[in-house]
């Protein structure tokens, strides 16, 4: 009887082993390891990312050893894995192979975001963290049993910590007697609940782990008892951190005519460094939402336009790897801008059609919604203009992770096969010095071109002003007189080294642009990605800033909108709208903050605006409080004028129009402008009753007022977003080329961020 129970016991265990098997059988799994590389260290918590087409498919987090394990992947040969650890610089490898019933080994080895010894483009920045140092880490406890020699209150040093199984600031914290290892988080309090243990940073609470590297922390202390009422609830355990000093510094270089009181002038008026969700130190400019006006105060509201749509390609990169996009990479007008719309053509000889439209407001029924929509005039290709185009490449060693120098080298192969023979192509590239990889060549010849790019290759440090220099150089020799003459940086912005501050760039591009020879950047890459550098630079050379992150991008950017992109049909494109104050209270532009202008800039000859180029559209809303509704606080206001009448007398005929649109353009060849003016009636329509373009754009605009508005609690943040999925999905129209349906996936996937 006791053999028969074995027996049975036997075969039970091999049938559970058997279905198991089976359910695994045309999987494969993804399992390595991720290491510091300089000390070997195992790099806990870090966020390992599997994508595949574009999309995030699965993912994972590493334990304490470092090490990561993803079961059940589909066989493929197109996988993307992605490392990100806080105080490290972002990997990726891709082409990543799984194959069933086996186990693909990835590892990585992680560099740390440390500070180059030389930087001589000026600016001024908080110094990036130091994986290693030899500053001490004091941690306050009743006891540090787990490093000899230390009793209940002590310095744990560098040597200490390299005794560590782990050399980071978490081995420092769980040191201290009473505080235990949590997979979850750099560690929480014995006897607490499991998530009552608070981390807080220079005393601001953090979420998820503050796997940070040791060097970043100048102490620690543990509360268990008697905790200030700061930290809330007494029964918590508090783990207080402080890091260590970065202090902000000033670092210039004399150039480009300029002297350094002169560069460190500008500077002041600059805005400083942040660092993205996933912390790495970018150059974003500051984002300060825009406030209601009121009518009476400021009728009138003036801006250059945009084309640009780096913004959105940022918010889909930081979404796709697992976060929320720092809201100073959120440009509202570049996520709308980066749709196109069905505009009717233009009639006559304008290069561009005005459509204008009034909605009700779908985050605030009270206000109404106005919808501006500008389209160019389309490109004939049988006719398309000869181009030469000049190709800067940043080839420093900062360019060679995956998403950077490989990615454009995949993105440049794409617009070689658009060449024609009337087209000239030239390649600089710039790194310790600068220097010319391919002369001017005819588009016809492909295998020429294809080869140059073959034999890129990253490293060194960037000299950035001396490749502009050189690459603009080479295009005003090669100038064509009826033709596109354009320089096109490629980089990720970062230009440690150099002959040129930043403001002397900003300065050498504005004067060559009056040369004809205009300037398009291309970004890529994530880490040190400069933002708000490129886009400034792109717009004091007269041409537009891309973000690339992956070759869909690239196709859209080199190939189905490019030669769009350099065929301006316009420039110095200005919009100025006056509003009625018998039907307007107030108003507001949504989105573009940096394109502002002064409503005496309107008519001003002499100061730049934005390009238009060919078949290319530009959409602009404005949330409007009309005459009765509720105005909100808008504090702090002005006395009423007693001299004059605060309130202007109403013209008399007009009350039936809710705003004009005016425009001012030029010729692209052109010193002076033309004036197009265009009424908009006060009548206003239900959203569900507008255009598929209205509500689309509306869809748009309340996702990047999402992402900004910091204020919202995660319920009501996830309310909005499911109303920007229902209203973008009910307005997505053909969408040939699928790119609604993925912002719709987007909106999804930061709903189920925190």
């Amino acid at each position: 009887m006791k053999k028969l129970i074995n027996y049975t016991t036997v075969l039970l265990l091999q049938l559970l082993l058997v279905s198991n098997v089976i359910a695994q059988v045309g999987t494969g799994i993804l399992q390595g390891s991720v290491m510091d590389a300089t000390s070997g260290d195992p790099i806990p918590f870090s966020n390992v990312v599997v994508m595949q087409q574009g999309q995030q498919v699965t993912g994972a987090s590493t334990d304490f050893d470092g090490k990561y394990k993803i079961p059940a992947l589909k066989p493929g040969s197109d996988y993307i894995v992605r490392v990100s650890s806080v105080g490290y610089t972002s990997q990726e490898r891709i082409g990543v192979i799984v194959k069933a019933n086996q186990i693909t080994f990835v590892d990585f080895k992680m560099v740390a975001g440390v500070k180059l010894d030389e930087v001589v483009v000026m600016e001024y920045e908080v110094p990036l963290i130091e994986k290693d140092g030899g500053s001490a880490m004091t941690v306050f406890g009743p006891g540090l049993n787990r490093v000899p020699g230390m009793g209940s209150t002590g310095i744990v040093t560098g040597r200490d910590i390299e005794k560590m199984p782990s050399r980071g600031a978490a081995e420092g914290v769980i040191s201290s007697a009473g505080v235990q290892d949590n997979d979850a988080s750099i560690g929480s309090v014995r006897g607490s609940r499991s998530g009552s243990t608070y981390t807080y940073i220079d005393g601001v609470k953090v979420r998820g782990n503050a796997s940070l590297p040791q060097a970043a922390y100048e102490q620690t202390q543990v509360l268990t008892g008697g905790i200030p009422a700061q930290y809330g609830e007494a029964n918590r355990g508090i783990l207080k951190m402080e890091e260590a000093e970065r202090k902000a510094e000033y670092v210039v270089h004399e150039s480009a005519g300029l002297s350094i009181e002169e560069d460190l002038k500008e500077l002041q008026k600059r805005k400083g460094k942040k660092e993205d969700s996933e912390g790495f130190a970018v150059g974003y400019d500051l984002y300060k939402r825009q406030p209601f006006k009121t009518v009476y105060a400021e009728p009138l509201s003036t801006f250059s336009i945009d084309v640009d749509a780096a913004s959105y390609s940022q918010v889909r990169r930081s979404l796709n790897m697992g976060s929320l996009p720092h809201p100073d990479i959120v440009r509202i007008e570049e996520i709308v801008n980066y749709f196109k719309y069905d505009y009717p053509q233009p009639e006559g000889d304008d290069p561009f059609s005005i459509t204008t439209e009034v909605s009700k407001c779908p985050w605030n029924k009270s206000h109404q919604l106005v919808h501006i929509g500008l389209q160019g005039k389309e490109l004939q290709m049988d006719v398309r203009p000869k181009n030469n185009l000049v190709f800067l490449i940043d080839v420093s060693g900062s360019m060679s992770d995956q998403d950077k120098l490989p990615l454009l080298q995949k993105s440049l192969r794409l617009l070689v096969n658009e060449l024609e023979e009337t087209d000239k192509i030239s390649m600089v590239v710039y790194a310790g010095a600068a220097g010319v990889v391919l002369p001017s060549t005819s588009g016809d010849k492909k295998d020429r071109i294809l080869d140059a790019i073959d034999r890129l290759s990253a490293g060194g440090s960037t000299a950035g002003g001396a490749g502009i220099e050189l690459a603009y150089s080479i295009a005003e020799r090669q100038f064509l007189k009826n033709g596109n003459n354009r320089v096109i940086l490629c980089t990720d912005g970062d230009f440690n080294v150099g002959v040129s501050s930043a403001y002397g760039l900003e300065k050498l591009i504005e004067k060559k642009r009056e040369s004809g020879v205009f300037l398009t950047v291309l970004g890529f890459g994530t880490g040190n990605f400069q933002d708000h550098k490129m886009e400034t630079l792109a717009d004091k050379g007269n041409g537009n800033f891309a973000y690339i992150d992956n070759l869909q991008e690239a196709q859209k950017v080199l190939v189905q909108e490019f030669w769009g992109t350099l065929f301006t049909i316009a420039k110095d494109v200005k919009i100025q709208i006056e509003f009625n104050p018998a039907n307007v209270m107030a108003y507001r532009l949504i989105g573009y903050e940096n394109r502002r202008l002064a409503a005496e800039d309107f008519n001003d000859d002499r100061k730049d605006a934005g390009e238009l180029g060919a078949g290319h559209t530009v959409t602009a809303l404005y949330e409007v409080i009309p005459v009765g509704a509720e105005l909100p606080d808008m504090r702090p206001s002005v006395d009423s004028l007693k001299y004059q009448l605060t309130k202007p007398s109403l013209s008399t005929g007009l009350s039936d129009e809710l705003l004009t649109v005016k425009l001012r353009y030029k010729q692209p060849d052109g010193d002076v402008s033309k004036l197009i003016s265009q009424p908009l009636a006060n009548r206003t329509v239900d959203l569900d009753s507008s255009s598929v373009n209205m509500r689309f754009s509306a869809a748009l605009s309340l996702f990047g007022i999402t992402l900004l508005d910091q204020s919202l609690k995660d319920s009501q943040r996830m309310s909005q977003l499911q109303e920007v999925i229902d209203l973008a999905s009910a307005s997505k129209g053909v969408d040939e080329d699928g790119r609604r349906a993925e912002f719709i996936r987007m909106a999804g996937l930061a709903m189920a961020m925190k």
